[in-house]
């Protein structure tokens, strides 16, 4: 896994759907039975454990996110370290609540960790990833449209960011060159090419007249003429530079 879902909301939901299936094999399977639990017993450390991996996945996901927003990247080995943190934090916290006086369990922390917390990991883990993996495809999807307004009321052409190809001046115009379901279209907007740069700094000045979004740059065509998707622009000496940099 190379992503992360840092929405504490959608790991919120995460956690419950884990809780509830603790809960389903601890009572059912009864992973760790050694005769000394009734049914009340059971009950009570199939809730206890599916409540504490609760609040513990609860707590990774606010760590996840902390840790997120400050390397702003995820990777396999981070993966890895919050699902070792987990089971950590889970098998102190459900040990704990195993030798409490409401469950008065006899294993010792280490036989613990082995009969209980290893073989319950090795069950849970894989349904932790399939989860995880899954909330990754929740992350809303990034808005790419940007709003084109001109002078008046009725100047407005709304496109996504990558579909933008250039804007040339046109008198008290710009016309606006674009993709529209692949084909090349252009609009006339009441504007000033310096308030559309100002606007969209993304773009590229390559003539006093002309702006180009660089996604779009294919090659030079000649020493004063670049190719864009679907179109040509001249390019002026004193913006040549800008366009060799790309």
């Amino acid at each position: 896994m190379k992503q992360l879902n840092p929405s504490i909301k959608h790991h919120i939901l995460i956690g419950l759907f884990i809780s509830v299936w603790i809960f389903l094999f601890a009572f059912f399977i009864r992973p760790f039975e050694h005769g000394r639990m009734d049914l009340q017993v059971w009950i009570k450390v199939s809730v206890g454990f599916s409540l504490i991996a609760f609040l513990c996945y609860g707590i990774i996901s606010f760590l996840q996110k902390i840790i997120y927003e400050t390397v702003t990247k995820w990777s396999i080995g981070l993966e890895i370290l919050t699902l070792f943190v987990f089971y950590i934090i889970y098998a102190i916290t459900t040990y704990l609540y195993y030798k409490s006086s409401i469950i008065k369990g006899v294993y010792g922390f280490p036989k613990f960790v082995t009969e209980i917390i290893l073989i319950s990991s090795l069950i849970i883990t894989p349904i932790i990833i399939l989860v995880r993996t899954y909330a990754i495809k929740l992350i809303p999807a990034k808005d790419d449209s940007i709003t084109i307004k001109g002078e008046n009321k009725l100047d407005i052409l709304k496109i996504k960011q990558s579909d933008l190809i250039g804007v040339s001046n046109s008198q008290n115009y710009v016309e606006i060159f674009y993709l529209d379901s692949g084909k090349l279209k252009s609009k006339l907007i009441r504007s000033s090419l310096k308030k559309i740069h100002t606007n969209f700094d993304f773009l590229i000045q390559i003539h006093r007249s002309h702006l180009i979004n660089p996604t779009h740059f294919k090659s030079w065509k000649d020493s004063s003429t670049i190719l864009l998707t679907q179109m040509e622009f001249p390019v002026s000496k004193n913006y040549k530079e800008h366009v060799l940099a790309l």
